[in-house]
């Protein structure tokens, strides 16, 4: 799947991996649209870029349908991430544990939803940006953890009705299996982890592989590229041992 030409939406997409995605596939000729909420961020990226933005609410399931029907990509890619709440799992409450639940899986679902129902073309790929902590867990942030690992089951649920419908669309996660400091969910956790071992914030950023979000963009765009994600539905990416399939 050549990204040269290709339409595709990148939710979440002014900051963080999600900027480094659309950098990595604007440098590839791809027509790129970014979805997200804050509308400075988006005019900058848009300005510097030359790419299409929207300023949505990616949570919200009429903004789904509509953005889908209106940009018709062939690539729709939810890197939607609210910063998890950090604490021990005795003295968080529900309203904290559940923030992830309420953004990263319910922006998965109306996204998924939108791509089953327009439908896109077939052919069509729809890509969650997950999280490591979906595959070992994450005890300062646990509702993060099975926030992230509810995309999984979304991706899997929404393959098999895109099977039984002879849609031909596939559904895939990309997995994180590292934290990014310079982003908002990267530092979060990097501060929290630091201070619970008594390690400085550059100490703890330390144990993590050498990778910046627009390198992790052009190894997931060279790989949606080479492969068109074919070879399995759950892909791993490190600074370190780069792509892994997981299942």
């Amino acid at each position: 799947m050549d990204v040269n030409g290709k339409r595709i939406v990148v939710v979440g997409g002014s900051r963080g991996l999600g900027l480094g995605l659309v950098e990595a596939f604007v440098a590839r000729a791809a027509g790129v649209t970014v979805v997200a909420r804050n509308a400075t961020a988006l005019q900058e990226v848009g300005e510097r870029l030359a790419v299409a933005t929207i300023s949505a609410d990616a949570t919200d399931a009429g903004v789904a349908k509509q953005i889908m029907a209106d940009t018709r990509p062939d690539i729709a890619i939810v890197n939607v991430g609210a910063k998890p709440p950090m604490d021990r799992i005795d003295r968080i409450g529900w309203g904290a544990f559940a923030t992830n639940w309420n953004v990263d899986v319910k922006a998965a679902l109306h996204w998924a939803q939108a791509a089953l129902t327009l439908p896109m073309a077939p052919g069509g790929l729809v890509i969650f940006v997950s999280s490591g902590a979906a595959v070992q867990g994450s005890p300062l942030s646990g509702g993060y953890a099975g926030a992230k690992r509810a995309q999984w089951f979304i991706a899997k649920y929404a393959e098999g009705l895109s099977t039984q419908l002879e849609l031909d669309l596939r559904f895939r996660v990309i997995i994180p299996r590292q934290m990014f400091a310079g982003t908002g969910v990267g530092d979060t956790g990097i501060a929290a982890y630091a201070a619970a071992s008594g390690r400085t914030f550059a100490e703890q950023a330390a144990t993590w592989p050498d990778m910046t979000p627009r390198a992790f963009g052009d190894m997931v765009a060279d790989l949606i590229g080479k492969t068109g994600l074919a070879e399995a539905m759950f892909y791993a990416v490190r600074g370190d041992t780069g792509v892994t399939f997981i299942e």
